[in-house]
């Protein structure tokens, strides 16, 4: 399995409203983010995801998070979001968007939560809440994963400690209140993005350095 866009952090708009929607996908995008989610408990989510879509959906991966039930699936689709993210292992609702050919990232914790969302078809796995566990506990969990599947550590995530969960396994991770608080500005939300990306970008060049 392969991740879908270039850059692994995927950006979270918990609570944005549909009349700012736009500047800070812009602001993110700009940063060099290319995936975003506003999770379903956003207010009017449906017509934010609907004008990031039609606004960058050419240039970033955009869909919804907090998605808990597979009818929810069928308003993501409908609203033109590609990308559906979850905090949870629900089988049907990962079954719902491969039958729709959405991109997943689908939380668990345990390894049988983790197994269960893999057989059920998910892309990629978010290990939540992972700033709770450490990266010593994805690592260990990590290790008896496929290699080959894309995990995303989300929540608690930093750009202080980002290194950490990459050096644990993960690909990428998905970033919340650290990134994106509601009402914050959309300078704050520029600064925030460029120094995850740059936390990314650290990482990256002291692999290719010290491979």
């Amino acid at each position: 399995m392969t991740w879908t866009t270039h850059l692994p952090l995927i950006a979270i708009l918990r609570g944005v409203r549909s009349d700012e929607v736009l500047a800070h996908a812009q602001a993110l995008v700009d940063a060099g983010f290319d995936a975003i989610e506003i999770p379903l408990n956003s207010p009017d989510w449906a017509h934010s995801v609907q004008l990031a879509a039609r606004a960058l959906g050419d240039r970033a991966l955009i869909g919804a998070g907090t998605v808990l039930r597979p009818e929810d699936v069928d308003l993501v689709v409908a609203a033109g979001g590609k990308l559906i993210v979850t905090p949870n292992t629900n089988a049907e609702v990962i079954r719902a968007a491969a039958e729709r050919k959405l991109v997943t990232c689908i939380g668990c914790m345990t390894a049988t939560e983790a197994f269960a969302a893999l057989d059920a078809g998910a892309q990629a796995l978010k290990i939540f809440p992972a700033g709770n566990l450490g990266p010593g506990y994805v690592r260990a969990l990590k290790a008896v994963l496929p290699p080959e599947v894309p995990v995303f550590a989300v929540g608690g995530i930093t750009p202080e400690n980002l290194a950490d969960y990459l050096a644990a396994g993960c690909i990428g991770a998905g970033l919340g209140s650290d990134l994106y608080r509601p009402g914050q500005p959309v300078e704050r939300t520029a600064e925030r993005a460029r120094a995850f990306v740059a936390a990314y970008r650290t990482v990256q060049s002291d692999r290719t350095i010290h491979p």
